[in-house]
């Protein structure tokens, strides 16, 4: 079995010790317990005498190597994050930033790699970029490179997380390929490392839809991890890619295969164990197994009840449920979904708005200074300045090229929109009517036909008086408004709209403000703040993503395009005027 040091996170940073033990030493407890596995209590028979000896020696370098093998030892996540506490108390008196910094990478690690807790992980690990500035230790480094790469990941930052991730996987490919016997440890925490890395990639290639690059990756993954124990759940990782690959190319019977195979390797991650469940769901489903893929689906509901946590990407299986009972009848079970889906709404919205500020202002503003101050101190090396010119100038070269890239894309998006624009295409969602005609479901449903036609007629008239642009609107707000309850009034919404109420008055919002800007020039010039305040959305972020999601488009595009199109009107209007010659 390969020696190995146990740390939390997902690979491990061990230091090669002498081979010469004295019974007495600190060497002597960690060979003790070197070769147990994650959570093995047994290894506290020789921690806790360990950790005794570091205090009263205080030697808080070995007193922090201690605290940091209890908290892999350690079954509960309240020890877990009881012993990161202490191993960052030791750091710090260890006067070591190195320590220090990756001591909150081990704390983030409990967060994260336990609970999901991509909050509380990322102050961990902006706390461990902080500390890590100065250090020469590009492992370190690479890990919280990494860290910080699956959070962009989850916020939707594909294009940035990919970035991060390549470099990581550049890092890590060069240690894993070493073959020295001497340093073991170093080799295997780098496979760990670049293993880990690769998988994040594919997932990036996926998401940005460029599945030529995320089979090669996956294929490269599972041929690395290939009858190879160490690296079980890494390849638990890759078959989870390799399902939703054949789940994406029709190839249902092979997905499941691939999922199931994917599940029974997987270990203490509850987020993968859910994704694999949704596509073995929806597998399932387009095989005309509707049983099956149900139950597939109930499962992520009872994860997301444990733990409080489930993917963006998951959202569509409450979707699924809440269509299922109502295409059956269930009034009870699909009111019990709609609130769920409401939950999980709730809280991705929670956690976004604050990882979002969080990482572009603690990570990304420090990281463009920290390069500013490179190239600033460059310029004093007179060896090195041509050098950086010529690094600079290429860079300017790749930037031109992707912004002529992002440029095109973003006109060709802007003409479609704005043909839908001219052409009355562009509707609110699903715009209610005030049809008379009795569904079997209505009948047998709570909601009365006139109620459901009285809120269907006030409905219309939100939306033709843009009484959504209310700021604080909430569905519970709107319902005393309409003088009825929350619960009747999301039922009619879900089910005449197609979506919950906030992505609901999110989508009238942002098609108000889009035809204001294309109807009325004065809009043009406001700000973007200006406009998120104009349609009732109070984050200028929250508006941005919103109006990308609805137009295909951010709004600082939409107005650069529509002021140029203006511009050239006015200019071609100017030219066609006739001279009068003397």
């Amino acid at each position: 079995m390969r020696l190995f040091f146990f740390i939390i996170s997902f690979f491990f940073y061990g230091v090669a010790f002498s081979k010469d033990s004295d019974p007495k030493t600190f060497e002597f407890y960690r060979k003790k317990y070197e070769y147990f596995g994650e959570d093995d209590g047994r290894a506290f028979l020789y921690l806790k005498p360990y950790i005794k000896k570091a205090k009263a020696e205080k030697q808080n370098e070995e007193l922090f190597q201690a605290y940091k093998d209890a908290v892999y030892f350690s079954k509960s996540i309240n020890q877990k994050l009881q012993y990161a506490d202490s191993c960052i108390d030791a750091a710090y008196k260890s006067n070591s930033d190195e320590n220090i910094s990756s001591s909150y990478v081990l704390r983030g690690s409990v967060y994260y790699g336990n609970q999901k807790k991509f909050k509380s992980a990322l102050d961990e690990y902006l706390m461990a970029y902080k500390y890590s500035k100065n250090s020469n230790d590009l492992y370190l480094k690479n890990k919280i490179a990494y860290h910080l790469g699956v959070v962009k990941n989850y916020l939707g930052y594909h294009e940035e997380a990919l970035e991060l991730f390549k470099n990581c996987v550049n890092y890590f490919e060069i240690g894993a390929n070493k073959t020295d016997p001497k340093n073991e440890n170093k080799i295997y925490n780098n496979q760990k490392g670049y293993l880990n890395s690769l998988h994040q990639m594919t997932i990036c290639y996926r998401n940005l839809k460029d599945y030529k690059k995320a089979d090669s990756l996956i294929n490269i993954g599972l041929l690395k991890t290939f009858n190879n124990k160490d690296f079980s759940q890494e390849r638990s990782y890759f078959l989870k890619c390799k399902g939703i690959a054949e789940y994406n190319n029709t190839k249902y019977r092979s997905a499941i295969t691939y999922l199931d195979e994917s599940l029974e390797l997987l270990k203490d991650d509850f987020s993968w164990e859910s994704l694999n469940y949704f596509y073995i769901g929806k597998s399932y489903m387009a095989l005309n197994d509707e049983q099956v893929a149900i139950s597939n689906f109930k499962k992520i509901d009872s994860i997301f009840n444990k733990h409080e946590f489930i993917l963006p990407e998951l959202r569509e299986n409450y979707e699924i449920l809440i269509n299922y009972y109502k295409k059956n009848n269930d009034r009870e079970k699909q009111l019990y979904y709609t609130t769920q889906l409401l939950k999980a709404d709730s809280i991705i919205s929670r956690d976004f708005a604050y990882i979002s500020l969080k990482i572009h202002r603690e990570y990304d503003t420090n990281t463009l200074i920290e390069e500013k101050g490179k190239l600033e101190k460059a310029n004093t090396w007179g060896g090195f300045l041509i050098l950086c010119l010529v690094m600079i100038a290429g860079g300017l070269v790749i930037v031109l090229v992707k912004r002529h890239k992002k440029e095109k894309t973003t006109t060709e998006r802007y003409i479609e929109l704005e043909e839908k624009l001219r052409t009355a295409n562009y509707n609110n969602p699903n715009s209610a009517t005030n049809s008379k005609s009795e569904s079997n479901d209505d009948k047998k449903s709570q909601i009365t036909q006139s109620l459901k036609q009285d809120l269907l007629r006030k409905l219309k008239h939100f939306e033709d008086k843009n009484l959504f642009i209310q700021k604080g609107l909430t569905i519970q707000k709107l319902a005393i408004q309409f003088e009825t309850n929350s619960n009747y009034l999301s039922h009619v919404i879900n089910e005449q709209k197609g979506m919950n109420f906030n992505k609901y008055i999110g989508d009238l919002r942002i098609r108000y403000i889009t035809r204001l800007l294309f109807e009325k020039n004065m809009y043009i010039n406001y700000t973007i703040d200006s406009l998120a305040k104009e349609c009732g959305i109070a984050s200028r972020q929250n508006f941005s993503d919103l109006f990308y999601e609805i137009n295909g488009i951010r709004p600082t595009d939409f107005i650069k395009n529509r002021k140029k199109e203006l511009h050239n009107i006015e200019s071609s209007s100017e030219d066609d005027t006739p001279t009068v010659k003397a």
